[in-house]
Order: structure tokens, then C-alpha cells, then sequence
């Protein structure tokens, strides 16, 4: 055994002695949060507009700070992008990251020294767990590859802009500088395709053990390797232990990945973003993410069915339930007050608080009334693949209101098949029926013919990544939206959807 899988065995156990403190103080530890982010807050001109000086607990804070998306708070984001200080947070922010939003153009959201340090501490100790729990530290002497975002950055006014991904590249430790991949000039390379060229000629013949980053881009990278070496990567990487994954939901990808790994391979879930670092995996023998209660954000939820009522009830940790969904409100070090996130998470267990991502309260398709959410859409596509022996590389979901003639509407699925079904019939069915199953409001809608059956259109082989090109999002950090409630996205797929079935 190698000093530094000794050391990474030593520092795993502190950091679970410590991870134990604040799991087993859940409420006190987000009371300290709270009182923390008030004090500081209190000196900023946001602080001032919202008398935070006169908030001591949560029900003051719901008077005094209503929930707010980013477009509520561009006007303070354009001062500090303007060069101004004490605008959200005490001083200025040491970074901007820019992100790609779905219903605001591009976003600019503020990093401060306080929360980088959370996000390379959350990402640390979620690796961590994993050696701490499973005794398996050998693949800390191996290569690692974080398949991520342009680390170059721009400044103005004294601030970097720059994707988070390549942001946090700037933060890897020293003693994984020797084992990370790709080269610094090749993370720089702008375009996605040419970038995942050059990554796989530098990684094909080295000795992989820790592959990372969002499942739909590294899974373009394991077709190209699989492409170039004619080998299964597990083949390929013989030592390949991990595979850390986040910012989308894995399960639709799984069966996929194995294919082309030719063996499993344990994972981590992450859920991080711009805004900030919320729950990582800390078990590999149960569901769910651990939430993170000490990481300088305090949370708030509301019950998605009660979101867009005139007053949606805001309630803390200590009053959440399991098997509900909430949209996750936060409150962070970073200078987001009381921040739609934009994602709706359901816990499986309080004590510990674990949570999964159940979707997006801005992506559903509810246009009439059935507010299907992206947990529903990609369970009823497990449930179909597995019962009908097909599998998927990509999908998405809209709706169609206005078909021809005298159809009724109906859901539009376009899928990208790995493997088609035999029976394209019967795996309509077994969809429609799972999703029926998930969302009570769908099967009203089917029963009462007011929605026909779902139909599917299968889009050509690397069409999503065409469709992703064409509208400037392949790679980095970019998702494929899993639904939409109008057909922005079905309109520009439909040129890639196959035209002889």
C-alpha cells in the first residue's frame, strides 16, 4: 500500500469524524447557518433594502425577504458586475460564474472566496466518504479525469468571469496535480468536439481510475475511446474503480454506460451548481444524497404543488416530510437571498437528511394541468426499457396541443435509441402505462380523453448532439432539457428525427 492511499485512508476517517458532528445537529447547524448569513448580510446594500438588521429568526426573514428567482435580483447582480461593493455580500465576489439559463439568457452568478471554498470542500469530502465507507483508496495513485469547461477566464472590474467547471479547475489540490488529466492546454480548448478528440488521444493509454463529470458528455467521450481502441472501457481502464456524476439524473444512462464499460463501476452523485454545493452520495448501499447543512447555505422549502399559490408556505429543515416534493429555496454565503434554484427535491430519510433531485419546478409540462416532472418521465422510461429489452442514449419530452385534424393532444417523447424495441407498439404502451402510474393527473387525462396515448419519435444516431451543436450548448456543463412545456426544443430536434420507421 502507497503513502498516499495510507494518507487518503487517514484524512477519509477525520473528515467522517467530522461529517458525523453536524449530521447528527441538523438544526442546530442550520440555526448557525441562518444567524451567520444574516450578520454578514446585514452590511450590504441588499442588507439595507430588506432591514436585515431587524430579522432574529425565520418568521422575520419570511416577512422581510420574499422568495426571488434571478431575474429579481439582476438589478444587484448589475452593480457588482459594474464594479460596485456591498452589494449582496460584504465587499465583492472573486468570481462570476456564467451559466447558460434556460429562461434567462446568460446568467451571472456571484462566488465569493467563502463559497468556492465549500464547493472544492464538498467535492473533496464527498471522494472521501467513499474511501471512509468502502476501505477502497487504491485509485487515488491512478489518473483522473474531470471532464469540464474551459479553465481560461476573463475579468472586469476585478472579478473573473467563467464556467464553474473550469473555475474549480483553478482549485485542484496539489497532490492530484501529477494525476489529473486532461493537460491544461487541452482543458482550454473551446470547442466541445475537438477538446473530446484530444482527451481521448492523451487518456487512451494511460491507467484511468477515476472518471468525472456529466453523464451525457462523458458518455460521448466513451463511444469516441470505444470508437478509437476498439476495446470496452472497462477493458481499456483496467483499474477504472469511479465514475462521479452530476447536474442530471444517471438512471436513464446507466444501461448505456455498462454497455459500453463491459463491466460496472461504482459512482458517486454529486449535486452541485453555480449557486452552490448542496448534497453529495454518502452511501453506496443506500439511495439519496446527503444533504449539506454546514456548507454556508440555508435552506428553505416549499411544496411544489403549492409554489405558484398567491402565498406558498416557506418552512425550514426541522418541518420537512419524506416523499414530498419541495422547490429547494437557499439563502447563501455567496449573497443569494431567499434564491429559486429552480429544482424540486424529495427526501427519503430526515436523520440523516437525504434528498433526490425529483426535476425542475421550471421544467414540467403541465399544459393541461398534469405538471408531469422530470423524476415521473425518467422512472417511466426505466420501467418501459426494462420491460420491452431496449435501451436509450438520450430523450426528451413536449407537449402537442394543436396536432392535425381531429387527434386529440398528446405527449411528444423524442428518443434517441441505443437499442430499439422490438415492438415499438408495446413499448408505447408500457410508457404511457408507467407514466400513468407516476402522475395521477396524466391518467385522469388519458381516461377522461382529454390527452391520447403518448407518441414517440426517434431521433437519428447522435442527434441530440447535433441538436445541443446547433444551438451553440454541446459539452461543458450544458444539459439536454428533459421537458418543456411549449415546443421550443421539439421544433428544432424534429430536423434530426429519423424519417424511414
Amino acid at each position: 500500500m502507497s503513502l498516499k492511499t495510507i494518507a487518503a485512508k487517514i484524512f477519509a476517517h477525520r473528515i467522517a469524524k467530522r461529517t458525523e458532528k453536524w449530521v447528527n445537529n441538523p438544526i442546530k447547524t442550520q440555526e448557525k447557518v441562518f444567524r451567520e448569513l444574516i450578520k454578514s448580510g446585514r452590511q450590504t446594500k441588499f442588507g439595507n433594502d430588506h432591514s436585515l438588521k431587524t430579522i432574529i429568526n425565520h418568521s422575520d426573514f419570511i416577512n422581510k425577504v420574499p422568495i426571488r428567482d434571478y431575474e429579481d435580483l439582476k438589478d444587484y447582480i448589475s452593480l457588482i458586475v459594474a464594479g460596485e461593493k456591498d452589494i449582496l455580500w460584504p465587499g465583492k465576489p472573486v468570481y462570476f460564474a456564467k451559466t447558460s439559463g434556460t429562461t434567462s439568457g446568460a446568467k451571472y452568478i456571484p462566488i465569493t472566496e467563502g463559497s468556492i471554498k465549500e464547493q472544492v470542500k464538498a467535492s473533496r469530502n464527498a471522494i472521501l466518504n467513499y474511501i471512509h465507507e468502502t476501505g477502497n483508496a487504491n485509485f487515488v495513485t491512478g489518473k483522473m479525469i474531470f471532464l469540464q469547461g474551459s479553465p481560461v477566464l476573463e475579468e472586469k472590474n476585478g472579478v473573473k468571469f467563467g464556467r464553474l467547471s473550469g473555475i474549480s479547475a483553478h482549485y485542484v489540490p496539489n497532490y492530484l496535480q501529477k494525476n489529473r488529466l486532461p493537460t491544461w492546454e487541452t482543458n482550454c480548448i473551446e470547442d466541445w468536439e475537438t477538446k473530446v478528440n484530444a482527451i481521448v488521444e492523451e487518456t487512451k493509454g494511460e491507467d484511468m481510475t477515476v472518471i468525472a463529470g456529466i453523464p451525457s458528455w462523458v458518455q460521448m467521450y466513451f463511444e469516441k475511446l470505444k470508437e478509437n481502441t476498439n476495446q470496452y472501457i472497462g477493458d481499456l481502464f483496467e483499474n477504472l474503480e469511479l465514475f462521479i456524476y452530476g447536474g442530471v439524473n444517471y438512471e436513464p444512462y446507466r444501461k448505456k454506460f455498462e454497455s459500453l464499460m463491459g463491466r460496472k463501476v461504482a459512482s458517486i452523485e454529486l449535486f452541485p451548481a453555480s449557486e452552490g454545493f448542496f448534497a453529495y452520495q454518502n452511501s453506496q448501499k443506500e439511495k439519496g444524497m446527503l444533504l449539506l447543512l454546514n456548507a454556508g447555505i440555508f435552506y428553505e422549502f416549499v411544496r411544489s404543488d403549492d409554489f405558484f399559490s398567491e402565498s406558498p408556505k416557506r418552512i425550514t429543515i426541522k418541518d420537512v416530510e419524506i416523499g414530498v416534493d419541495y422547490v429547494m429555496i437557499i439563502s447563501t454565503n455567496a449573497g443569494l437571498w431567499a434564491y429559486n434554484l429552480g429544482d424540486t427535491i424529495r427526501f427519503i430519510s430526515t436523520y440523516p437528511f437525504k434528498i433526490v433531485v425529483s426535476g425542475r419546478i421550471k421544467h414540467f409540462i403541465s399544459a393541461f394541468g398534469e405538471h408531469v416532472i422530470a423524476k415521473e418521465v425518467e422512472e417511466a422510461m426505466l420501467i418501459a426499457t426494462d420491460l420491452i429489452d431496449a435501451s436509450i442514449s438520450e430523450f426528451t419530452v413536449a407537449p402537442q396541443i394543436t396536432p392535425e385534424g381531429e387527434e386529440l393532444p398528446y405527449h411528444e417523447w423524442f428518443i434517441e435509441f441505443e437499442k430499439l424495441p422490438k415492438d415499438m407498439n408495446s413499448f408505447i404502451q408500457q410508457l404511457d402505462k408507467a407514466l400513468q402510474k407516476q402522475n395521477s393527473y396524466y391518467y385522469d387525462l388519458i381516461v377522461g380523453k382529454v390527452l391520447q396515448t403518448l407518441k414517440v419519435t426517434p431521433i437519428i444516431n447522435g442527434g441530440f448532439m447535433k441538436y445541443m451543436k446547433s444551438i451553440g450548448k454541446l459539452g461543458g456543463q450544458n444539459k439536454v432539457q428533459r421537458l418543456s412545456n411549449d415546443r421550443k426544443v421539439a421544433e428544432g430536434l424534429s430536423k434530426f428525427k429519423v424519417t424511414n420507421t
